[in-house]
């Protein structure tokens, strides 16, 4: 099934490349306050939902554009993670595309088409870029952490909680980044170019194939509680575990909510 869901998306991330970064302004379509949908983003969902059907015939579909019905065994798809990235003509995007089976992602592809990159995995067999496999996450001290975030800006309520972790997370770690592709925050955590990840409220698809990558190379990937309820519910720290240990710590000190 990895090599189903590696065709499908890089049948997404070839239909991206032919379209190529827009100019920024171009048309776009506004689906919420800063949620946007392209034509890039349609063409790269239905080339991938294509493969999906023909090579994996009745595996049911959860995608960002089409959405679907939630099953214990679905592929997680986000054809286009980065759209506002994208409009602005930013290379950082990603095309996402994971199995997940009874509740956990069973593999996991992210690939960049604009910066050449392929991230895989599956589990207990490895995780890979471009073909190399990637070590294990290495032991670290906090302190000496590069931690990669999003900010909730569709969810101006929840601002309190997150400002709280990002306040004491600035103090407990080396430095952060905000990138605003969550699939590519979580590759780039599994393969060491930074060493966590935090964010609040989002989707299915948007992280399951990246935490993919986390777990299979020895990271942790709980709720902002410690829970396993992040695949559905979207609250997601991530990292190894002395940073997924300092972050939960500092959003059991936040506010709740």
């Amino acid at each position: 099934m990895l090599g189903v869901a590696l065709r499908a998306a890089r049948a997404g991330a070839g239909v991206l490349l032919e379209a190529g970064l827009p100019r920024p302004g171009g048309e776009v379509q506004v689906k919420g306050f800063g949620d946007y949908v392209t034509v890039s983003d349609r063409r790269s969902e239905a080339a991938i939902l294509e493969v999906l059907a023909r090579d994996a015939p009745g595996v049911a579909v959860l995608a960002e554009e089409s959405g679907g019905n939630r099953t214990a065994t679905m592929w997680a798809v986000d054809p286009l993670d980065g759209t506002t990235n994208f409009t602005r003509g930013l290379q950082a995007v990603a095309v996402s595309v994971a199995l997940i089976d009874r509740g956990a992602p069973a593999l996991g592809v992210v690939l960049a088409p604009f910066l050449n990159l392929e991230f895989t995995c599956a589990q207990g067999q490895g995780a890979f870029l471009n073909g190399e496999r990637l070590p294990r996450l290495a032991a670290l001290d906090p302190i000496h952490a590069v931690v990669a975030t999003g900010f909730p800006f569709r969810s101006k309520h929840r601002l309190p909680r997150y400002m709280a972790v990002i306040e004491g997370a600035i103090q407990r770690f080396e430095d952060l980044r905000r990138v605003g592709a969550a699939a590519l925050d979580l590759a780039w955590t599994a393969s060491g170019t930074f060493n966590g990840f935090f964010e609040l409220g989002l989707n299915t698809w948007d992280i399951a194939a990246g935490a993919a990558l986390i777990l299979e190379v020895g990271g942790l990937v709980t709720d902002w509680t410690g829970g396993q309820g992040w695949l559905d519910g979207g609250d997601v720290i991530a990292g190894p575990p002395a940073v997924h240990a300092a972050l939960l710590e500092l959003a059991a000190q936040a506010p709740q909510g």
